[in-house]
């Protein structure tokens, strides 16, 4: 599955009861480009801890690393649901950064909405340690279900992503968990688009597209007046996606990510 180009594996764990270890193991086999089936993580379709949710979400980097939470991996996830059965507009769903609720239409092809927790420890002008990460400017950090920095850029066409996204992810000061990083461009018109371009960590490599990145921009951007608006469209290279939220007293709620969540095909794998 994929979601604005953040392709996943969905395995339907179900069945399977893969642990945490036999996991990262299947993601580091079968996340290698070229070698295996290709993706940037695993996602582990789990039956739910309490009786009163849908389903939990376990989330694999393609490195083997747990991760807290995907955007795009849960509103695919979601869409996976509803493909098995779970034939229900709203669901509620356990992950490791929280129960999150989705929207998920009957209608293929639909936009699927996932409401998240509320982000936090958002600072800004974080001082680095690194001269190779400093050489990106100023770094605002945000947790929006993992953890992020963002760099706003003139043209994001032209940022070296490949350069300052590996010395800021691992940074001394963002130790032990380091961070996602988003570049943002604001839009000449002062719409409420954004153009980003995000390397995640546990991928490590930039990404067509990043769920909790889009929103840690969006939610940078309000927090720090370059926009007004609080529904933010986020143009990817693999697409894009809608942020949107509450901003009243200095603080963001009712956050959701909307955008495609789409099948592209079913298969069988030898172990």
């Amino acid at each position: 599955m994929n979601g604005a180009g953040n392709d996943f594996i969905v395995i339907d764990n179900r069945f399977f009861h893969f642990s945490d270890d036999e996991m990262s193991g299947l993601a580091r086999r079968l996340c290698r480009r070229r070698f295996g089936i290709g993706a940037d993580g695993v996602l582990a379709f789990n039956p739910p801890r309490e009786e009163n949710h849908h389903f939990r979400m376990r989330y694999v980097n393609a490195d083997g690393s747990i991760g807290t939470m995907c955007g795009n991996g849960a509103r695919c996830l979601a869409r996976f649901a509803r493909r098995t059965g779970i034939e229900v507009d709203e669901m509620h769903f356990e992950t490791d950064a929280g129960v999150l609720r989705a929207l998920v239409p009957a209608e293929e092809g639909e936009p699927v909405r996932i409401y998240l927790s509320p982000p936090r420890d958002f600072a800004e002008h974080v001082e680095l340690v690194s001269d190779a990460a400093r050489a990106a400017g100023a770094v605002h950090y945000i947790w929006t279900g993992t953890e992020h920095a963002v760099c706003f850029v003139e043209d994001v066409a032209a940022a070296p992503v490949a350069l300052w996204g590996p010395a800021i992810r691992r940074d001394a000061k963002l130790a032990p968990n380091g961070a996602n990083v988003d570049f943002v461009e604001l839009s000449d018109a002062g719409e409420a688009r954004l153009r980003v371009r995000t390397f995640e960590k546990g991928v490590e490599g930039e990404t067509y597209a990043c769920g909790t990145g889009a929103v840690a921009s969006a939610v940078a951007a309000r927090l720090m007046g370059h926009i007004k608006e609080d529904r933010v469209e986020v143009e990817m290279p693999g697409g894009t996606l809608v942020v949107g939220f509450g901003f009243a007293h200095g603080k963001i709620e009712d956050v959701y990510l909307e955008g495609p969540a789409d099948v592209v095909y079913r298969g069988t794998f030898e172990m």
